[in-house]
């Protein structure tokens, strides 16, 4: 892969820092810092740390000479308060959740170039050395402020260290923090709280005077105003970055403090205030700077370099003041030439099932959860990836993670990519042995032209969208691709060419086998791991490096897939790509991340003593030495309601491989065929095909049969199940429902959303099947299906070749 650097900050053999090199696009990519006082949830990731992977992988797939530079974000009055909860120093927490946070990105492939900390003496060098340019061009000024003091604990209280109760009407919530009632939502100052106490102790504070260091923005407004004005255009910022800019300018620039007294935090280097530290948000984003200097000594070259850089930042939508305002006039007003900004992209909120993902009240699925699902990382990546909040918030459901799975990735891309690969590795007769075939005419031949023109077409619409930082457009269009290929293949009916056009059949599969390599290129930068798995599945080299660079003519190479894999080339095992993720388990997780995760704690010890106690009861005997077995009405379960269901669960439709078949000796309009529905013998069926389907195309052809119906002799011989086939709207043609070709034999077809078992055989007087027949057809895109619902296998959906709006029978 391009730099597959993905280890989330572990150690690692480096190779040497990348330095700017000039003449090429050097991009310095940044996503906001997370908090270190918690896990991540899902929101937090794609808001920030996995959009700005997937941009960083784009830069490297194109060429560009990029770095990509995060860490935790670890001083503070948060950090402090959660060093008290868990008993323990601020320097313990930020320990253990940096590791934490390590861990969560590392399973989440996400390929920093350097992932720090801001408790780093190198934090401390560069924040106070701006500091001091800043004092030295007179930007800063000091005054008083009244702040709640603990005489018990013998300090000042930073607002979210005071509680008391919220003074809006109607409230009066007793819990209230000194910056925010979490009850009505209402923002204070904890001078405002009635009756405050002290976090700590609980001892009412007192109000007393502090000096404090104050950033004139009012007095940079100028210099700020005009970056803003320039950049946002050059770098094309996002709207919601606008926005959030202009909001705070129209409310007008006020002087903004960035001294606290607090002990946790970069010392501030001044006689005066030597008992303070800087403010949380003066001295995170300079993180980015120090973070970069631990990485290379030579960081000025990165962050002091405005002609041959360009500084590319992600963040969630209310960290953009920060980066718009505070931080470029903090680097403004040091006269010294940095990097500034270029391109800002901002997410707005992801919200989760009925509410807000929230790290304080533990609402959601977080980073350390979505590894215990042991749902795939690239399924993740995926989801957030498509779902992610570029213009508003959007909603993480289960049911909405399943559709996209099943149907996305599942049935699309990986069907795509199986059936190609599937057949090439078929032995030769039915196959290429899983040698790639040359395609000499390939650019003369009708349909792939079409194809290639379409593909070209969506790669310069990727790059594009990519370029604008526009991810969500970028992953749509290369997913595009793949449906292109689904539709390419089914056109071409290339399982028929094998036989009647061998040359032609040649170049569908040697085009279609340079989609999925360019498939995987594309998507590296969503899906990493896909990526990776499918060069192993085209027997490549995992150290292969996908390119998609003008210098190369890659993006020109694109409108010729059939020059991506070279003829002669051996292929490896395929495999299925996507598992798919059933009704069950999505209501498994719903219930399992219910509620907080206190919430989720307590439910967990209540079912393992319940668990216990039952296990107890187990033992207990009946007085004869024998254990106790349940009541005969306890057992008893509502078995004449489920009877009355007529569900389509209540079919048993298999995948099956017609090992023979032959004209019936009775009948000239029916065929009987052996069929092997994994039973280990064959079942007898008698199909009425004959005027429809040739004999030949019988042979050695999967097939969906439905194998509980009750036997019926026909013409003398007596068929064990049924074919299904689908016929148009006048019966004048017919075709066999097809599941894909990887598909196993003998599993069962089955129906997202309907789940049971199947009858053992039909009851003919219960008229299931009947029934059941009347919603059974294709759609537009030849998908077989029950109303909406595609009959779906593990390798895939099942179609027909040409018919759309039929019905199956």
């Amino acid at each position: 892969m391009a730099n597959p650097s993905s280890d989330g900050g572990h150690a690692r053999t480096a190779p040497a820092p990348k330095l700017p090199i000039h003449g090429k696009r050097n991009i310095l990519i940044t996503s906001a810092l997370p908090y270190v006082n918690n896990v991540p949830h899902l929101g937090n990731i794609i808001g920030c740390v996995l959009s700005a992977d997937v941009f960083a992988r784009y830069c490297r797939l194109r060429g560009y000479n990029a770095i990509y530079m995060c860490g935790t974000d670890e001083y503070g009055t948060a950090t402090e308060n959660k060093a008290m909860e868990e008993k323990c120093s601020p320097q313990q927490i930020c320990d253990k959740y940096h590791a934490i946070h390590k861990e969560v990105y590392k399973w989440f492939d996400i390929s920093f170039d350097e992932f720090g900390r801001t408790s780093s003496p190198q934090q401390t060098e560069v924040c106070q050395a701006i500091f001091k340019k800043l004092m030295e061009n007179n930007w800063l000024s000091e005054n008083v402020m009244q702040q709640l003091y603990c005489d018990t604990c013998q300090k000042f209280l930073a607002d979210r260290l005071v509680e008391g109760v919220c003074p809006t009407q109607d409230c009066n919530y007793n819990s209230a923090r000194g910056d925010q009632c979490e009850k009505c939502g209402k923002l204070l100052n904890p001078t405002e709280l009635k009756d405050p106490r002290c976090k700590f102790c609980h001892s009412p504070p007192r109000i007393r005077d502090t000096n404090h260091l104050f950033l004139e923005l009012p007095l940079l407004k100028d210099k700020l105003e005009e970056y803003i004005n320039d950049m946002s255009v050059a770098g094309s910022w996002s709207q919601n970055a606008i926005q959030a800019t202009h909001a705070w300018l129209k409310e007008g620039l006020k002087p903004r403090c960035i001294t606290r007294d607090l002990k946790w935090g970069v010392p501030v280097p001044h006689e005066k205030f030597k008992e303070k530290v800087f403010y949380v948000w003066f001295d995170a984003p300079i993180g980015y700077v120090s973070i970069t200097s631990c990485y290379t000594s030579d960081w000025e070259k990165w962050w002091k370099n405005p002609e041959n850089v360009e500084l590319y930042q992600f963040m969630g939508k209310d960290n953009v003041p920060f980066h718009t305002v505070m931080f470029p006039s903090t680097l403004l007003g040091t006269g010294e030439k940095w990097t500034m900004m270029k391109t800002i992209s901002v997410t707005e909120y992801l919200n989760y099932e009925t509410g807000k993902f929230s790290k304080s009240k533990g609402v959601g699925v977080f980073g350390n959860d979505a590894k215990d699902t042991n749902i795939p990382v690239e399924v993740w990546r995926y989801y957030l990836l498509t779902n992610r909040p570029e213009v508003s918030d959007t909603l993480f459901t289960w049911v909405d993670l399943q559709a996209k799975l099943n149907s996305e990735l599942l049935n699309n891309l990986g069907n795509f990519i199986n059936r190609v690969l599937s057949f090439i590795a078929k032995p030769a007769g039915i196959g290429y042995d899983s040698v790639i075939p040359d395609a000499p005419g390939a650019e003369l031949h009708p349909l792939t032209q079409t194809l290639a023109g379409k593909v070209g077409r969506f790669v310069e619409q990727y790059v594009e969208a990519m370029e604008k930082v526009k991810l969500k457009q970028g992953l749509k269009t290369a997913m595009s691709i793949s449906s292109e290929g689904n539709a390419y293949l089914q056109e071409s009916q290339f399982w028929k060419l094998y036989k009647e056009d061998q040359p032609s059949c040649s170049i569908v599969m040697r085009t279609s086998v340079g989609l999925v390599h360019l498939l995987a290129c594309l998507l590296e930068p969503f899906m990493p791991s896909f990526s990776l798995e499918v060069l192993k599945q085209l027997n490549m080299p995992s150290e292969a490096t996908f390119s998609l660079c003008d210098e190369k003519g890659d993006i020109e190479r694109a409108k010729r897939p059939w020059e991506f894999v070279p003829p002669g080339h051996r292929i490896g095992t395929p495999e299925p790509l996507f598992k798919e993720l059933k009704d069950e388990d999505v209501e498994f997780f719903r219930e399992k991340f219910a509620g907080s995760q206190a919430d989720r704690i307590v439910k967990a010890e209540a079912e393992a003593k319940k668990i216990a106690e039952q296990l107890k009861k187990t033992k207990v005997s009946d007085g004869n030495g024998k254990k106790k077995r349940p009541t005969k009405s306890a057992e008893a379960k509502p078995k004449d309601a489920a009877e009355a269901e007529i569900s389509i669960s209540r079919l048993d439709i298999r995948v099956g491989l017609i090992t023979k078949a032959q004209k019936h000796p009775d009948a000239d309009s029916l065929y009987v065929e052996e069929i092997d529905v994994g039973e280990g013998s064959t079942r007898t069926v008698v199909s009425g095909l004959v005027k429809f389907i040739p004999l030949e195309e019988m042979q050695n052809r999967k097939v969906c049969v439905l194998c509980n119906l009750k036997p019926a002799t026909m013409r003398g011989i007596k068929s064990q199940a049924m074919v299904l086939a689908a016929s148009n709207s006048d019966h004048t043609k017919v075709e066999l429902v097809e599941p894909p070709r990887s598909a196993v034999i003998g599993e069962r077809v089955t129906f997202p959303g309907f789940e049971g078992e199947p009858d053992d055989v039909l009851n003919p007087k219960k008229k299931v099947w009947e029934t059941l027949q009347v919603d059974l057809g294709t759609d537009s895109e030849l998908v077989a299906l029950y109303k909406d619902v595609p009959f779906t296998t593990t390798a895939g959906i099942c179609k027909v070749s040409s018919i759309s709006g039929g019905s199956i029978r």
